[in-house]
């Protein structure tokens, strides 16, 4: 398997050298093998992470922290263990649910769930960054644009909640408990018998090694698309389809700059636009949404699908990052329409 992606990784960056004028040979290092590099490891890291968490017994303990909803939507207490893990690192908690699912702990449909759900830790794992970023420039239309992408988050795992709640099969008791004892606290003092590295050994070159084996060559195609223009053709095109839909063409440059790969001047335009009156507030707010609706999915494409790919099998990974950037799209519009109905 790793032979043929990094077979495939061979092709396509000889084609992208041969055709692409972005790609060179000066370049690879910094914008291709650095990143690369970077992403590998802190995979790494996070499959360390996650197998340490299932074989020292701490998965009940973690999940006991948010058990009421997770109990609530038929999810159980590993479910929530990786809802909590993913506070901290995002790719510990897919290695974690992949591996529940593995051992036929979870079903298909709560991985994907509660991998939909994890949309809400990973909020504010990018919140302190861009809050006091974006604030300073946008000052009440920032608030007002945090606020709402928050709302929309909020209502798209309370829905998820609910969905779980009805259309997911609960956890047979007799499997949770033993005697009195939950299986997951079982099965964790039955781990901690057997050393942490020795695990780590036995499993983590094979899943690390499988990886690599989808990451480098998708990171790859992506890095190609990338450099030829691809994605930025598809963000431009759609951002003109939107502003001349919904807000004036003085925003245009809001919108394109938005969350593109230097969002800060995104909303450094949108500031002002405000400020020196071409746009209202109400505008530059719905410009900042679109821009977060338009950019956000092609930016997990470039970023996120590399290591969904890598963590899940291509093909579930793939419909799971398409499926989840689908809910956060159809969440962003719904409160941004009440917001230009209402405000």
């Amino acid at each position: 398997m790793l032979f043929i992606g990094l077979l495939v990784t061979g092709i396509v960056l000889a084609a992208g050298l041969a055709w692409v004028d972005g790609v060179t040979a000066a370049k690879l290092p910094g914008r291709l093998l650095l990143p690369l590099s970077r992403m590998l490891a802190f995979v790494c890291i996070g499959l360390v992470v996650a197998q340490a968490i299932d074989d020292t017994g701490w998965t009940s303990k973690l999940g006991a922290l948010a058990a009421p909803i997770f109990s609530f939507a038929n999810l159980g207490h590993r479910c929530s263990a990786a809802f909590t893990a993913a506070f901290f690192s995002g790719v510990s908690a897919n290695a974690m649910l992949l591996g529940f699912y593995k051992e036929k702990q979870i079903t298909r449909r709560q991985l994907f769930l509660t991998n939909f759900i994890n949309q809400f830790p990973a909020f504010f794992l990018h919140l302190p960054m861009t809050f006091f970023i974006v604030v300073p420039l946008t000052r009440t239309a920032g608030l007002l644009y945090f606020l709402l992408t928050f709302l929309a988050t909020c209502v798209r795992t309370f829905l998820f909640v609910l969905f779980g709640r009805f259309f997911v099969k609960a956890p047979n008791p007799g499997y949770v408990e033993e005697n009195g004892v939950q299986a997951g606290q079982a099965q964790g003092a039955s781990k901690k018998k057997k050393p942490l590295m020795q695990s780590l050994k036995e499993k983590l070159p094979a899943r690390f090694l499988r990886v690599m084996a989808f990451v480098v060559p998708v990171y790859t195609v992506v890095y190609v698309l990338t450099a030829a223009g691809a994605f930025d053709a598809i963000e431009i095109f759609m951002t003109r389809f939107a502003v001349q839909k919904f807000v004036p063409a003085q925003s245009l440059s809001v919108v394109v700059l938005s969350f593109a790969s230097e969002f800060t001047a995104g909303f450094a335009a949108a500031g002002a636009l405000m400020d020196a009156g071409t746009i209202s507030m109400k505008q530059t707010v719905i410009a900042l949404l679109l821009g977060n609706i338009i950019a956000f999915p092609i930016r997990a494409i470039r970023h996120q699908l590399p290591r969904y790919m890598g963590i899940f099998s291509p093909g579930m990974g793939l419909s799971m990052l398409l499926m989840g950037q689908g809910f956060r799209m159809a969440s962003i519009v719904f409160v941004g329409i009440i917001y230009w109905c209402v405000g």
